[in-house]
């Protein structure tokens, strides 16, 4: 018998009662040496439960990408054909694609590391024993222990089956509960919502196609999230753009203008490598990989690393009361006893329906505690607590030739409504406490309507011990306009008390869930215009998520009870608590491994931070890439020279793109994430290219116009490069915005790096920028002021007009 968790539903579902645990047939294990034999034959469980990729993913993963490649051509080409200057930007990816190598591997150490703390470990028999073993070292053959909340790790077989009512929604998407039998096969993936027994592994390791998928479904991931699809998709637009561009501009520099040929190839590729935003998915990984560290140091496991991004996206967080508002430990304040019953009597009951349940709950260690057994009554049979049902029950001989049936569980599931009792019980419910009811029942255990006749007999007052950051953590999310919803199996009025407690908006209005509408619209009505949920049952939790989607709420769902997975899985982002069952962690995209709800800030914080800050950088590379690609495209069709060398851009790219992305993508930022990752960027960043690509070539042209003679070219490149750099600073310089101390520090810090170059002789020859009197620099300067200005009303305008 499992006492009931009253975070669970409400409807009848069939009563399937087991011997209890002390006389049910237990099935042998294996001893120690046939273990061995079957580790030597390698029938062992060997599948790699990885959190992360692994190090040949991540190397492979960061150096075979498609633009390295393109760089790596061009590089190799400009070892041959050009100084050592213009090769400068192979070094510089070298050590881009090393800090990503290196930064995501520290991730995967954080990561396994935390994986292994949360791991659960299955219980197998072995030499007469039950024993805790790691899900790797299951063999072939091992007898497998089950109890609410496990999941079953391997494919087998059951031998024992007592209640055993198994959810394998996971695998079928069939929702009911499948009761097991002796010689029924489980099959891995699925979990134990009822009962307990035990099966023996038939299939392990790579054979197990159900522990397979598992695996997969489980994995570290870079994918599946706006951020990445969005940059996969601007990425994929851009090599469209770039491959006739760059062709148009190597017929151009080769063939039209007849130059001398190394310095034609130097030019082309000059025009081709700043096309590529080579940095963009770094810094993403890198940002990514930071976030898993810092929250690594919290005890947060990020199961799938999109999910720190999905949280920040949140907008509706669904709360289970019990284990997340309160904290798992209960205690007993009060046991009244009802129409006439005698407490000692109560006492032994309670007593032994604590001794009756091998896995006793947070509710019933608390009896266990307060009342231990000291009467030797024997358990005969057992009801398994049901998350429809509310209630558990257990038949027992008391020794003396009476025999008794008792339920115990929710007083106003248990209670005909108008009971007087239910009053008094509303009174306790008020003052946020948890009350059960103590029945006798007069059916048997496997009548389905053994709770009809059942005569109160006790309540039992249990106090919750509220999380004491459960307050701060909810205000937060007020703060940051994500509405918080406490949804609860727990008695209506005890939830709103709790949530009351807690300072919640809209406690007092607490809703019985046993009166929500079944139309999906209406239920998303009646979600939108309260807070606090009581008496919801598993499927009614998993229709709440559905209906708050159906509104566009991006919702995020926690909990640590079995009742709790199928909302969990149906939620965008799951979190389940450490402590939580094995079956909660397994589809929960976070989980908290300290047990601490306080911790979810600052995931949500670490979201909204890469979330923020990529949005930021990405419009840097990409302003990058439009003013590149518009830059060759104006050649071309003017037919001259491109007025860069590939040593100008790799220094333009450093100081205005390289650098202040590096420290902008890591820094704080408390923005909340927005949807539209593309449209947000491009937005920015086509106006922003436009504007320097047309300043920068109406500079040159200009240069081409008023110089002549020997080392014209050379002079034309210095000042277009000034007017580039003045344009390109400003657009950094927005994009820094808010600033703080240090954001200030970064761009005066760029600005003063350039003028280094300009002033000091042998930094001018190294980079070949020399400005040749005084009439166009100062244009130079004239042009990047207005088209400063330009962008300044540009941004402000876009600004204005797409507010979101």
């Amino acid at each position: 018998m499992t006492q009931p968790d009253i975070d669970a539903g409400a409807e009848l579902d069939p009563v399937h009662p087991m011997k209890c645990p002390a006389t049910a047939r237990r099935a042998g294990g294996l001893t120690t040496a046939e273990v061995a034999e079957r580790v030597a034959r390698g029938e062992v469980n060997d599948v790699p439960v990885r959190s992360s990729r692994s190090t040949a993913e991540i190397v492979r993963g960061n150096v075979f990408t498609r633009f390295n490649a393109i760089i790596g051509v061009l590089w190799a080409i400009m070892l041959v054909v050009a100084p050592i200057q213009d090769s400068l930007f192979g070094f510089v990816i070298i050590a881009n694609t090393g800090i990503g190598i290196i930064q995501e591997m520290r991730a995967k150490k954080t990561l396994d590391g935390l994986a292994v703390i949360g791991e659960a470990k299955p219980t197998v028999r072995r030499d007469g024993q039950a024993v805790e073993v790691s899900t790797s070292e299951i063999v072939l053959g091992d007898v497998i222990e089950l109890g609410p909340g496990d999941k079953i790790v391997v494919d087998g077989e059951a031998v024992e089956a007592e209640g055993l009512e198994v959810d394998e929604s996971l695998l079928t998407g069939e929702a009911d509960p499948v009761l097991k039998k002796p010689g029924d096969k489980m099959m891995s993936g699925a979990f134990v919502v009822a009962g307990g027994g035990a099966f023996t592994a038939t299939k392990v390791g790579r054979e197990a196609y159900a522990a397979q998928l598992a695996e997969e479904a489980s994995r570290f991931t870079l994918v599946h999230s706006e951020l990445r699809s969005g940059i996969s998709t601007i990425l994929k637009y851009v090599t469209w753009m770039m491959i006739p561009t760059a062709l148009g501009l190597v017929i151009s520099q080769l063939v039209v203008k007849d130059n001398n040929f190394k310095d034609s190839i130097a030019r082309t590729v000059g025009g081709i490598v700043p096309m590529i935003p080579e940095g963009l998915v770094l810094l993403t990984s890198v940002a990514f990989a930071i976030g898993v560290i810092r929250l690594g140091r919290k005890q947060c496991l990020v199961q799938e690393l999109p999910a720190i991004e999905g949280l920040a996206r949140v907008d509706v967080v669904c709360l289970d009361k019990t284990g997340t508002l309160t904290e798992g430990g209960m205690d007993v304040t009060e046991l009244r006893p009802l129409n006439g019953s005698d407490e000692a009597y109560v006492r032994k009951v309670l007593g032994a329906l604590g001794e009756s349940d091998p896995r006793p709950n947070a509710s019933l260690q608390a009896i266990i505690d307060a009342y231990p057994d000291s009467e030797v009554w024997r358990c005969t049979e057992s009801l398994p607590f049901s998350s429809a049902r509310k209630y558990s029950g257990a038949a027992f001989s008391e020794g003396d030739g009476e025999n008794s049936t008792w339920l115990l569980g929710a007083p106003d599931v248990l209670l005909e409504t108008g009971d007087p009792a239910l009053a008094e019980i509303d009174a306790l419910n008020e003052q946020g406490l948890r009350v059960l009811l103590l029945a006798r029942a007069s059916r048997d255990l496997d009548d389905p309507a053994v709770a009809s006749d059942a005569k109160a007999t006790a309540l039992v007052v249990l106090e919750q011990r509220l999380r004491p950051d459960a307050a701060d953590t909810l205000r937060y999310f007020d703060e940051q306009n994500v509405k918080a919803k406490v949804i609860s199996g727990d008695n209506a009025v005890s939830v709103g008390a709790v949530a009351g407690k807690l300072g919640l908006h809209g406690a007092a209005d607490t809703v019985d869930a046993r009166r929500l509408p079944t139309d999906q619209g209406e239920m998303a009505d009646v979600l939108d215009s309260n807070s606090v949920f009581g008496r919801v049952t598993p499927q009614q939790k998993r229709d709440m998520v559905a209906a708050l989607q159906s509104r566009g709420h991006t919702v995020a769902m926690t909990g640590d009870g079995v009742n709790d997975v199928l909302a969990l899985k149906d939620a965008d982002i799951g979190v389940s608590m450490g402590s939580g069952s094995e079956a909660t962690r397994a589809v929960a995209q976070i989980v908290l491994l300290n047990n601490s709800f306080a911790t979810l800030p600052s995931v949500v914080a670490e979201g909204r931070r890469v979330i923020g800050n990529i949005t930021r950088v990405a419009t840097l590379f990409l302003t990058k890439t439009v003013y590149s690609v518009l830059l060759a495209v104006l050649v071309v069709c003017f037919q001259v020279e491109y007025p860069f060398l590939p040593r100008h851009l790799t220094l333009l790219s450093t100081f205005t793109i390289g650098i202040p992305a590096f420290f902008l993508a890591l820094a704080p930022n408390k923005e909340r994430a927005k949807p539209h990752f593309v449209r947000r960027v491009m937005r920015y960043a086509i106006p922003s290219g436009v504007i320097a690509a047309v300043a920068t070539f109406v500079m040159y042209m200009i240069a081409r116009a008023y110089y002549t003679g020997p080392g014209d070219l050379d002079a034309e490149t210095s000042v277009t490069t000034l007017t580039l750099f003045l344009v390109s600073m400003w657009v950094l310089a927005i994009i820094a915005r808010p600033y703080t101390w240090w954001r200030i520090a970064l761009v005066v810090a760029m600005g003063v790096a350039f003028l280094l170059v300009l002033a000091v002789p042998w930094l001018q020859n190294f980079f070949a920028l020399k400005l040749v009197g005084a009439v166009m620099p100062w244009t130079a300067v004239g042009i990047a002021v207005l088209a400063s200005a330009l962008l300044e009303l540009v941004w402000r305008r876009v600004t204005l007009r797409y507010p979101d």
